[in-house]
């Protein structure tokens, strides 16, 4: 499957600007992104099993670290307690990290609470509105809320806990308690999801696995942590996770013990609840679509071929009108999830 190495920045640009403020996600932050890149050393990080894991640990002159840690407790109050002042008091700034690879260039920002040891960490990216497309699409119409905030170039994000796909999938398959057929149907549900609203490159590391104990077994949920390619490429199969090799081990699962009879049913089950948040969250949804119509999150050609790509996978020609990635969007909601909500009138 051919997909872009490098996709390019997309400025955050009205009116997406004006619906940040309005649903408050444009704040003026105390850091900015390029502060975080004025560090004077850095060295590789590697894991407890002591293997690279391709970030790279900070090292800052201490005159400019007193301010910048300071600055950083007040982003993370801002994030979580829309700007709490005292919950700073028992936290710190443990370790910065940076990762040279993938669009976004992010730094990670450990935060320790003094008072029990418990940590949590932050993202701070350059601000991409294809990203922040995505970011909250996922927050309007998957099971999870995201919590994140863009000021100018900067995008700040909580951190989206769990098993990294492609550890799960080398370390989780043969645990005595792994339940396949549970997995199995979540993934089916995670690849319905990104398909109806055109989240792609899930590939197995842009994502994690929540795990939650239930009174007899296990449940699982499969939670995107890459937002890039929102509504970007114009390779319909992007956009279902399927279709990634680092996802066949998933795939022969379901071969194994998944009907036919039984994917639909699951794919159906995903598409109701889907219609259900877009219903709850209608005029929401509506904005910001909007939005994504008036802006520029790919190019030219990747939308003429995203559209002769749906059209021919559904044998419809509904999305033949469509001139960005804001319009197919849009079409494909009202396309995949018409018989589910009485009325999709956007």
């Amino acid at each position: 499957m051919e997909i872009s190495k490098k996709k390019p920045f997309f400025a955050i640009r009205e009116p997406l600007t004006s619906y940040l403020d309005q649903y408050s996600r444009h704040l003026e932050l105390p850091v900015k992104y390029d502060e975080l890149a004025q560090y004077r050393e850095s060295f590789p990080l590697f894991d407890k099993h002591d293997n690279n894991t391709l970030w790279d640990c900070l090292i800052y002159d201490e005159s400019f670290y007193e301010e910048l840690h300071e600055n950083l407790l007040m982003t993370y109050s801002l994030l979580k307690t829309d700007g709490d002042k005292e919950i700073t008091n028992h936290l710190r700034v443990e370790r910065i990290d940076f990762c040279h690879f993938g669009n976004s260039k992010p730094f990670r920002v450990k935060i320790v609470n003094l008072l029990n040891d418990n940590y949590d960490y932050m993202y701070v990216k350059k601000a991409d509105s294809s990203r922040v497309y995505g970011l909250e699409l996922e927050h309007l119409l998957s099971p999870n809320f995201i919590s994140y905030l863009v000021h100018d170039d900067t995008l700040v994000e909580e951190h989206i806990a769990g098993i990294p796909g492609d550890e799960f999938l080398k370390t989780e398959l043969e645990r005595p308690n792994f339940n396949r057929v549970r997995f199995v149907k979540e993934f089916i549900k995670f690849n319905e999801r990104c398909f109806i609203r055109l989240l792609g490159d899930m590939r197995s590391y842009n994502y994690v696995i929540d795990i939650t104990p239930d009174f007899e077994d296990e449940q699982y949920r499969i939670r995107a942590i890459d937002f890039d390619q929102q509504s970007y490429e114009g390779n319909k199969s992007v956009y279902l996770p399927q279709y990634f090799k680092e996802n066949n081990p998933i795939i022969e699962m379901g071969m194994d013990f998944v009907s036919v009879a039984t994917t639909r049913q699951y794919q159906f089950e995903e598409r109701t609840l889907i219609a259900r948040r877009l219903k709850l969250e209608y005029d929401r949804v509506d904005e910001l679509i909007e939005c994504m119509r008036e802006d520029t999150i790919s190019v030219p050609e990747k939308v003429e071929q995203l559209k002769q790509d749906l059209n021919q996978m559904s044998d419809t020609t509904v999305f033949n009108e469509c001139t960005n990635m804001g319009d197919i969007l849009k079409v494909q909601l009202r396309f995949m999830l018409s018989g589910h909500v009485a009325k999709l009138n956007f």
